[in-house]
C-alpha cells in the first residue's frame, strides 16, 4: 500500500497550520477540502509573479519555452479514467534534456565578471551537471563538476562533452566534501543543485509555463530530489493559480521530504536506492523545503515497479523515452494519485529524459512485462 503524508496528517501531528473546508463550488468537483498555506511562513527572497516573469525574461533563449501537450491514447484512459485530461509539460525537451538548466542560469547570471572568470563548481548525479556544463559554456566560464561513480556513464560522458571537467567519487555523501574543497582551493563558485531563491525562481519559470500553456488545471504534479523543482514550480502554481493542487512525489528509496514533512525540518536519508537517481538527493535542504511546506498540498511516494511501468506508458502511449524520474510524476497519477484525480485536469511535469539507450531498454522491457489488466498502477 503507498505511503502518503496527508495534509490532514500534518495537521494532527501540529506541524503544519491549516483548516479545511468544502468551498461550495468546488464540492460538485469532488474536492474534499482547500489548504490554507501559513501566512506567517517567511523565507528570504521568497517567489514573487513579477520576479519569476523577470526571470524568465532574463534567461531568454538560453531556455526554451517548452510544449504542453494533451495526452489523448486509450492506453492511458482505461488506466486514469477516462474523463481525466493529463496535460503533459514536456521539460525532456529543455536544452540539456531536463529542467536544470532554469535553476543554474537564474543563479549564474548574477556571477561578477571574477567569479564567471574564476569558474564553477557542482555536485549531480547528471543532470545538474550538464546544465552546468551548458550554462558554463554560452556564459564564458568553465565548470568542474562532482558525480558519484554509480551516476550514469550516458550522463558522464554528455558533461565532458559539453566542456565540463568531471571528478568521481564513491558517493553523493562524499561529493558534497569534494565540492567544497575544490570551492576553496580554487575560488570556484558553487552552484548548488536544488537549494536557494535563485534556483527556485529559476524552476518558478516552469510551473508559471505550465499554467499560462494550460489554463484551468485543478492539479499538478512535481517530482521531488532535493525540492528545488518543486519548490519554484509550486510557489509559480499556487501564486498563478490558488485553487490548483500540487503534489509532490518521491520514490519510495529517496525520501528525504517526506521525512522532512514529517519532523518538521529538513532530513537526510543514509543511501539512496532507487533506479530514480536523478532524484536521489541525500537530504532536503531549508529553502526549498520550506517553499515546499508552504506551497505543496501533499506528497506520495512511488515504488521502482511503478516507475518502471510509467515509462513504458510514456513510451507506448505518448511515444516520451524518459529516465526514470521523467516518469515519477506519470508513475503518481497512475498509482497513488489515480482516485484522487479522477476526472480532474492535471498537469503532469515530465521533468527529464537523460538515459543510455541500453539502460532504458532494460527498464521499459520491465515495465512493459509488469503491465497488469487493471485501473491504477496499484
Amino acid at each position: 500500500m503507498k505511503q502518503t503524508v496527508s495534509v490532514r496528517e500534518k495537521a494532527r501531528a501540529g506541524r503544519l497550520r491549516v483548516r479545511f473546508q468544502r468551498p461550495a463550488g468546488r464540492a460538485a468537483a469532488g474536492f474534499a477540502y482547500t489548504r490554507h498555506h501559513p501566512m506567517t511562513l517567511s523565507l528570504p527572497g521568497e517567489p514573487t509573479l513579477e520576479a519569476i516573469r523577470a526571470t524568465r525574461v532574463r534567461l531568454g533563449d538560453r531556455v526554451l519555452t517548452t510544449p504542453v501537450r494533451l495526452w489523448q491514447d486509450g492506453a492511458l484512459s482505461r488506466v486514469v479514467g477516462p474523463q481525466t485530461r493529463v496535460f503533459l509539460k514536456e521539460e525532456l525537451f529543455q536544452r540539456t534534456g531536463s529542467f536544470k538548466p532554469r535553476g543554474a542560469l537564474a543563479v549564474m547570471l548574477d556571477l561578477s565578471p571574477g567569479e564567471l572568470a574564476r569558474g564553477v563548481t557542482a555536485v549531480s548525479a547528471g543532470n545538474h551537471a550538464m546544465a552546468m556544463a551548458y550554462a558554463a559554456a554560452v556564459l564564458g566560464t568553465t565548470a568542474k563538476v562532482v558525480m558519484p561513480r554509480s551516476a550514469n556513464a550516458f550522463r558522464v560522458d554528455r558533461c565532458r562533452e559539453l566542456g565540463a571537467t568531471v571528478e568521481l567519487v564513491d558517493d553523493v555523501h562524499q561529493a558534497f566534501t569534494r565540492v567544497r574543497e575544490i570551492e576553496q582551493a580554487e575560488g570556484r563558485t558553487f552552484v548548488h543543485p536544488f537549494e536557494g531563491p535563485k534556483t527556485a525562481l529559476g524552476t518558478a519559470t516552469l510551473g508559471l509555463e505550465l499554467v499560462e500553456q494550460a489554463e484551468g488545471l485543478d492539479a499538478v504534479i512535481v517530482p521531488i530530489g532535493g525540492g528545488g523543482l518543486c519548490a519554484g514550480v509550486a510557489s509559480a502554481v499556487k501564486l498563478a493559480s490558488p485553487r490548483t493542487l500540487v503534489f509532490g512525489v518521491e520514490p519510495e528509496g529517496a525520501d528525504s521530504m517526506h521525512r522532512s514533512f514529517a519532523a518538521g525540518s529538513p532530513q537526510a536519508i543514509d543511501a539512496v536506492r532507487t533506479i530514480a537517481d536523478s532524484l536521489g538527493a541525500p537530504h532536503a535542504a531549508p529553502y526549498s523545503f520550506g517553499l515546499c511546506r508552504r506551497y505543496v498540498d501533499d506528497l506520495v511516494r512511488v515504488s521502482d515497479d511503478e516507475l518502471r511501468r510509467a515509462m513504458y506508458l510514456l513510451f507506448a502511449s505518448a511515444k516520451l523515452a524518459v529516465e526514470p524520474a521523467g516518469a515519477a510524476a506519470t508513475a503518481a497519477l497512475c498509482g497513488p494519485l489515480v482516485d484522487r484525480l479522477r476526472g480532474k485536469r492535471v498537469g503532469v511535469v515530465v521533468c527529464g529524459a537523460n538515459i543510455d539507450h541500453a539502460t532504458f531498454a532494460v527498464q521499459v522491457a520491465a515495465g512493459a512485462a509488469e503491465q497488469r489488466p487493471s485501473t491504477s498502477f496499484t
